[in-house]
């Protein structure tokens, strides 16, 4: 049914937070493309009716992204609702009966993991799930066994060709961006790879805490929450092979060798750090030992790549909030003394604004030889009209192309890399907020130190080093 475009959206979890900030915008947005067309039936346990969720969703655009009259009206005739417990059967009989003459319906779970199983079981038994496709939210699972026992019930009812796994940060067109620079330009290809990269690092820094996740977060921890899903995903992008043909199953095969070619991360290639004043948000534990900053370094022993250590840093409360690439050249064997030579860069930022950028020495003024550095820059700021990520990949979901989401055996492969570092209690440093994590970090740290993003400046600073 790959060819086939689902003729019904089911949303579990159509009261609840995702929904109101995310699903109801991106759906509006889907009707004003043309993109959506079928109906949308909001299953949750509420005790609402159809009129209530209709008003829900009005007060979800008001509040993210504004209200466009006309394609609300239309997505407001689309909305059905069904209200139930997920453990009730007489909830997907209702399902059954709403979805009519949809033989091809989406299934989205916008809902806790933990109510992955009773759902698509519930789905299996009520038939609502012959000639369906499934949506799951990340996590998926909270480790490598978890995650084998979530794709054995999501393949016990469904094909893999008709299960997807949504990692929203896939959906950005930035990350995506990077797979187009490497393969649309043919001198791309000439320096992306061992021979002239020194080094890698990705950072993803936030400069806010928790907020209002505490509990939730305190279960999750860094290396969980971002590391293995999105900073893997942005990892693979930089590091794979061009695939052989642009269908999803050739370039998630493509990704997932990259996965392989990683051994999984010792403890002393781990640095852990929580910033003070964490144990004070609501639900987390007064002795907590979740991580909200790691950095971490790892190797990837494939053709392109071997020898060439790439550097991952995440955190809370850090100086600024931005994702960022760089990769670090070897510098050239040239006459000139190595101290008066900075290494050249590439430079790929993912937010909050779009930007790639190659670093480069030059002549300056003077009478004797001096050499000055630069950045030449391509960038952009967000634009209006561009696709959120839950548009995008709710779209493609529904048409059946698998590009943007997971495959079974990338999850499982990501999560065999992070394991053993789950298990083994490496100790969590403190640090201050608006610093760049713990001063143990120092223990991971690039050649050359690493990249601090700055924000909010049109050509940045090269010599931008750890302080």
């Amino acid at each position: 049914m790959s060819a086939t475009h689902s003729d019904a959206l089911v949303f579990f979890g159509a009261t609840g937070d995702l929904a109101y900030k995310k699903i109801f915008p991106a759906l509006q947005a889907m009707v004003k493309r043309g993109h959506l067309n079928v109906p949308v039936i909001g299953v949750a346990k509420a005790g609402w009716n159809l009129d209530q969720l209709r008003a829900r969703s009005h007060d979800s655009l008001e509040k993210h992204g504004g209200v466009d009259s006309a394609a609300f009206e239309k997505l407001s005739s689309l909305l059905r609702y069904v209200d139930g417990d997920y453990q009730d059967p007489s909830t997907f009989n209702a399902l059954r009966k709403e979805l009519g003459n949809a033989h091809n319906p989406a299934h989205y779970l916008a809902i806790p993991p933990v109510l992955f199983e009773t759902v698509v079981e519930q789905l299996a038994k009520s038939n609502c799930a012959n000639g369906a496709r499934v949506i799951i939210e990340k996590p998926f699972g909270h480790d490598l066994a978890s995650a084998k026992e979530l794709n054995k019930v999501l393949l016990g009812i469904f094909d893999e060709s008709d299960i997807f796994r949504i990692d929203h940060y896939l959906g950005k067109t930035p990350v995506s961006n990077m797979i187009a620079f490497r393969f649309a330009n043919t001198f791309a290809e000439a320096f992306w790879n061992r021979n002239y990269i020194a080094s890698v690092q990705i950072t993803m820094a936030e400069n806010f805490g928790v907020e209002d996740r505490g509990a939730f977060y305190d279960q999750t921890g860094t290396v969980r929450d971002v590391v293995q899903n999105h900073l893997f995903q942005i990892l693979s992008n930089l590091a794979m092979e061009p695939p052989v043909r642009t269908d999803s199953e050739s370039v998630r095969d493509e990704k997932v060798k990259v996965l392989k070619a990683i051994p999984a991360i010792e403890a002393k290639n781990l640095v852990r750090g929580q910033f003070r004043g964490y144990r004070d948000v609501k639900g987390v534990a007064k002795d907590s030992q979740t991580e909200t900053f790691a950095a971490l370094q790892l190797e990837i022993n494939s053709w392109r790549w071997k020898g060439v250590p790439f550097y991952i840093r995440a955190g809370k409360c850090l100086p600024v909030t931005s994702t960022e690439v760089l990769g670090r050249f070897r510098k050239p064997p040239t006459l000139i003394p190595d101290s008066v030579l900075t290494a050249n860069h590439l430079r790929f930022r993912i937010s909050p604004d779009v930007t790639i950028a190659m670093g480069l020495m030059f002549l300056g003024q003077g009478e004797k030889l001096s050499l000055e550095t630069g950045e030449m820059v391509a960038a952009r700021a967000p634009r209006a009209g561009d696709m959120d990520a839950y548009e995008r990949l709710l779209g493609a979901a529904m048409e059946g192309d698998a590009t943007l989401f997971a495959r079974e055996d990338y999850v499982e492969e990501a999560w065999r890399i992070v394991d053993p570092i789950l298990k083994q209690g490496i100790p969590v440093h403190s640090y201050a907020p608006n610093t760049w994590g713990p001063e143990q970090a120092e223990r991971i740290t690039p050649v050359g130190g690493w990249d601090n993003p700055i924000v909010g400046q049109d050509t940045p600073s090269i010599a931008r080093q750890a302080a």
